[in-house]
């Protein structure tokens, strides 16, 4: 699943706000999204199954609770995938302050040429 298939549902977007605060066990992160969105403890689940196996979060035992925690590999491949969008406009960007340093450099070149 692509990073911002992801991130576009807003029950896993509140889940990792609140992963991003600390680790929270499974029934805290349970409650809050029940709270809020009015869904099931399995529509819970499988969100944060799809955050685990898309790299956003983890998950560790603790005796008989899991302790899910945000994973920055995931907000890393999203920040480059977002990063990979506004790229092409800067290094056209780039290429344009080239090209007219280069027009600038030439056109002074030309000017000291016809003044010796």
């Amino acid at each position: 699943m692509h990073e911002f298939e992801v991130l576009a549902d807003a029950v896993r977007r509140r889940l990792l706000a609140v992963l991003a605060l600390g680790e929270q066990p499974a029934g805290v992160l349970t409650d809050i999204a029940r709270d809020e969105f009015g869904i099931s403890q399995p529509a819970v689940s499988q969100h944060l199954r799809v955050l685990r196996e898309n790299g956003f979060a983890t998950v560790r035992a603790e005796g008989t609770r899991r302790i899910y925690a945000l994973d920055r590999a995931g907000v890393d491949a999203a920040s480059r995938a977002l990063a990979q969008l506004t790229d092409p406009l800067a290094q056209r960007l780039d290429a344009l302050h080239t090209e007219v340093a280069r027009g600038r450099r030439a056109a002074s070149e030309n000017r000291e040429r016809k003044i010796s």
